[in-house]
């Protein structure tokens, strides 16, 4: 089953911030890894602890994409971009630390 993509405006307001190549990384990984099976983890894909913001990211080298899956409408609603620095991810030049993976992993 295809799943339909959405960007919030918060998040294509974040990938503007981000260079000619990491946009198409962005685009290329979402496209590749998120309408199919968003929620299928894997090296790229993993399930977040509960958080209010977003249930899974999609890892792109030190790219991060933050999304939440609508199963009943198959919509995926990507809500926030950021990048890894070391054990942090940035989000608008700011530490954003509501995405920690699951423990049990």
């Amino acid at each position: 089953m295809a799943y339909r993509v959405t960007i919030t405006g918060e998040a294509k307001t974040q990938l503007l911030g981000f260079a000619a190549r990491e946009r198409r990384i962005i685009g290329d990984g979402i496209a590749a890894r998120l309408q199919d099976q968003p929620m299928v983890p894997s090296g790229a894909v993993k399930p977040l602890r509960p958080n209010p913001l977003a249930g899974y990211e999609l890892r792109l080298g030190d790219l991060r994409v933050l999304y939440n899956v609508d199963e009943e409408n198959s919509e995926v609603v990507v809500v926030a971009l950021g990048r890894k620095v070391g054990n942090k991810l940035i989000v608008e030049c700011e530490e954003f630390d509501g995405h920690q993976s699951d423990p049990a992993e």
